[in-house]
């Protein structure tokens, strides 16, 4: 054999044995954390893997890389970059820097804060975080890197679960305070009926250990495990706009998960969707799952069928890092690698973080009874700080007794305050907005002169030169051309883009989506045009004037939960915009109803807070069936006290202008329901005069302009009233009155009282609902009817009990209809 062939031979075998390393790698890198040692009592989880390369070239260093305490799941991500970015961070990680005294000493906070509070209410409900307590040092290094890397506030949402550690290591409240929720000090202090402890937002400063300072704003949250996370979102987009370009930059969300809620709960899911949506990507999260490898007393078996409770995000393009809970060094690597990836490529990234559970699902609970044999293991098992100590060599008796000193002197101080402190202070742009009940000097000038009107129209009905107008589309501007200019009375669609219009021009901005939401749903919106040659955008109301305010408009997921969620935490952190979200039909708002309980109608009673969201229901019995039919009227007014909500229905065009206008420029700021309609958005019925929007304002009620001294009065809200109007006219009815109760809650009393009072010869008083007998507003309103009848007869017309909303038959409606009005017009 020539020298020439023997080095070829030798070169082959060099080559050979780089492609089986990159083999035998490229499995580890794709299937390692299978295998990894991640379960906090030693070994895998889920039983291993059993076909990694055992032996080879490479396989004991990859199996080092990939099986250690820290499982990268990055292959199945589609952009080349992202995968060799992390596959560089994980072969090639550089030296590993760790104060182990201060890490040392944060585990020990976490713990031994746990411990006490464990000792001082013994038999108190607190959701420990024992078992996880890595979180802390976790939470650490996400915040310090992310503050090298330009952010200065952090949004952060999680359960109840160590929240009081959190709150008071990380967040930056004082122990006193904490102290204080279970000394349950003064509850006539907490604003409204409040809330637990584990509940409670708060807002404080959290210190780097280089002296940067970030922002901390904990997110109110119900025992609805999940339900927050697309508030956070919302709450952190709006924080972003008011800061701009750099947004993103500067305002980081952190989202705390429980492992069974994080694999279970479907809101978790359409939120997980937002990421990189256009109208609802922040820039990436940071997703950490706090795994206790249990929910309550069901073990993971039971509640997914994946191996792990984090596979739900795979089917989103990011990477997922589980990490043993046990080896804290390990979780400060993947915190600062999450953290940069996440401003590196604009991307969420979960942190997996598998720890245990010391205690039961609270500390009145029994874990033993369900899992027994866990539980040996778990109180055999010392707490995480004193095993690293130990490992490192680190004295904490010191540092022990320095924390506990300062812990005991915040729970002596807790035990004297009068009065519940306050754990979070709103920005400043919440200090021109009021909650509490209405007053009348919250009333606000809602028309708009003529020349501004005729100067929007202009603009909403104009296009740019070479623009291809779909056909339909161009019919529609002409005719609102007339409509603004007063040659046309003005329908529903024309009144809503003179109002968010005119809000545009006098600074306001104005956000609106939900599903379809650009067009609407019944081609009534048409905010945005398209080129029908190339498909590219143009939207009017972006272009009113240079220097207006900003208009967005956006088709949601199909989603009502995490939408409505995510709608309404923007909404908390942007009031000086309207806020607007639209129900594809008023019933579907029902699959947020967890959104609309826990935080629309109750965020103010349980945590004083505000939010002006606008929710759109189309509303109106029309023969569509059971689900197209009704906004669910009645589930609102049931949930309506104190002022808490604004529920309406506007009759006409010129009312929904003026509502929306109000509810913008008022600094009362209070959700609002809009029952809007669906075929009367086009009626002339429902049309109104360009007269009616250069003066007015928004009527609570609607007298009758036809009838006076009538002897019969109908009151009703909404399309049945068009209705009524119509049968009285063919009747030739000149008795009975119809008046229109616009504004549902908060009841104007007065103003019915008055209109009432302007037919004294009435003798016979009626409420007329479309709706069956134990929905719509009559439950809600018979009591206070009954007292305005000043003791005449009092009756209501509606459909009878039901438990559906409506027939499904459309010849049934119309039947049931004809039927509703004429008893309307019947005399008793």
């Amino acid at each position: 054999m020539s020298s020439k062939s023997a080095q070829l031979s030798t070169s082959e075998i060099s080559l050979g044995r780089e492609q089986v390393r990159e083999q035998v790698f490229d499995a580890y890198r794709r299937w390692g954390y299978l295998d990894a040692n991640l379960n906090p009592f030693g070994g895998p989880i889920g039983g291993g893997y059993s076909d990694l390369p055992a032996d080879g070239e490479g396989a004991e260093e990859a199996r080092r890389i990939y099986c250690g305490t820290i499982g990268a799941e990055f292959m199945h991500l589609p952009q080349r970059d992202r995968r060799e970015w992390i596959q560089e961070r994980m072969e090639n990680p550089g030296p590993q820097q760790v104060d182990r005294r201060w890490l040392a000493e944060r585990l020990l906070q976490a713990d031994l804060f746990e411990q006490i509070l464990q000792t001082r209410y013994l038999g108190t409900k607190r959701y420990s975080g024992e078992g996880a307590t890595a979180q802390i040092p976790l939470l650490d290094m996400v915040l310090e890197t992310a503050a090298e890397l330009g952010a200065t506030t952090t949004v952060m949402a999680m359960s109840h679960r160590g929240r009081l550690t959190v709150m008071t290591l990380t967040v930056g409240i004082p122990a006193d305070n904490i102290f204080a929720g279970f000394e349950d000090v003064d509850p006539r202090s907490v604003l409204g009926g409040g809330d637990v402890k584990y509940h409670q937002g708060a807002t404080g400063e959290f210190h780097t250990r280089k002296g940067k300072v970030i922002r901390t704003h904990l997110v109110s949250n119900p025992s609805h495990l999940e339900a927050v996370d697309p508030v956070a979102l919302g709450r952190t987009m709006a924080k972003q706009k008011h800061i701009g370009k750099n947004g993103v930059k500067e305002i980081l969300p952190i989202i705390m998960h429980g492992d069974a809620a994080f694999a279970g709960q479907g809101i978790w899911a359409e939120t997980l969707n937002f990421a990189g949506l256009k109208g609802y990507s922040v820039g990436g999260a940071i997703q950490v799952i706090v795994n206790n490898l249990i929910g309550f007393t069901t073990n993971p078996r039971e509640l997914h069928t994946s191996r792990f409770s984090s596979d739900l995000a795979k089917r989103q393009p990011i990477p997922i890092f589980h990490v043993n809970a046990e080896d804290p060094e390990a979780v400060l690597r993947v915190a600062r690698m999450a953290t940069e990836y996440r401003y590196q490529f604009g991307s969420d990234v979960v942190i997996d973080l598998i720890g245990y559970r010391r205690h039961g699902h609270s500390e009145v609970d029994d874990p033993t009874i369900t899992q027994p044999l866990l539980y040996k293991k778990i109180n055999a098992h010392r707490p995480l700080f004193e095993i690293y100590a130990e490992q490192n060599k680190i004295d904490t008796t010191e540092m022990a007794q320095k924390f506990r000193a300062k812990v005991d002197a915040a729970y002596d101080h807790a035990a004297q305050m009068e009065k519940s402190p306050v754990l979070r202070k709103l920005p400043h742009y919440w200090d021109k907005y009021r909650g509490g009940r209405y007053k009348p000097e919250y009333e606000v000038a809602t028309e708009v002169d003529a020349g501004k009107l005729q100067e929007i129209t202009e603009k909403l009905t104009t296009y740019p030169d070479g623009f291809a107008i779909h056909p339909k589309v161009k019919k529609l501007l002409e005719q609102r051309e007339k409509m603004g200019t007063g040659k046309l009375p003005v329908d529903y669609g024309m009144a809503e883009a003179l109002a968010f219009g005119s809000l545009l021009v006098e600074g306001i901005p104005v956000r609106l989506s939900g599903q379809d939401a650009r067009r609407g749903t019944f081609n009534h919106r048409h905010s945005c045009l398209i080129d029908t040659e190339n498909e590219k955008e143009y939207v009017p109301l972006c272009h009113i004037r240079p220097n207006q305010a900003w208009f967005e408009a956006y088709n949601s997921i199909l989603s009502e939960a995490a939408v409505l969620g995510f709608e309404y935490g923007f909404s908390r952190d942007y009031p000086d915009g309207l806020t607007l979200w639209e129900a594809q039909f008023g019933d579907f708002a029902n699959g947020a109803q967890v959104i609309i309980d826990q935080f629309i109608v109750a965020g103010e009673d349980k945590w004083g807070l505000l939010s002006g969201l606008v929710m759109l229901l189309p509303h109106g019995y029309e023969g569509q069936g059971p689900e197209h039919s009704s906004g669910r009227i009645e589930r609102y007014l049931q949930l309506a006290a104190k002022d808490n909500i604004q529920v309406a229905q506007p009759s006409t065009a010129a009312q929904y202008f003026h509502l929306l206008r109000r509810q913008a420029l008022r600094s009362w700021r209070k959700p609002l329901i809009v029952f809007t309609p669906k075929g009367m958005l086009r009626h002339p019925d429902a049309a109104s005069p360009l007269s009616e929007f250069t003066a007015g304002k928004f009527q609570t009620v609607i007298q009758d302009g036809e009838i006076t001294n009538a002897e019969r009065i109908i009151a009703c809200s909404g399309k049945v009233g068009h209705e009524l109007r119509r049968e009285r006219k063919r009747r030739n009815d000149t008795k009975t009155a119809i008046i229109f109760l616009e504004q549902l809650f908060p009841l104007p009393e007065a103003e019915l009282e008055a209109a009432f009072a302007q037919h004294k010869n009435a003798r016979e008083f009626l409420w007329v609902q479309e709706e069956p007998a134990n929905m719509g507003a009559l439950n809600f309103l018979a009591p206070q009817l009954e007292r305005l009848a000043r003791g005449a007869p009092f009756r209501s017309v509606k459909r009878s009990p039901s438990s559906s909303p409506s027939t499904g038959s459309h010849t049934a409606h119309e039947m049931e209809q004809k039927t509703l009005l004429e008893l309307a017009f019947k005399a008793f």
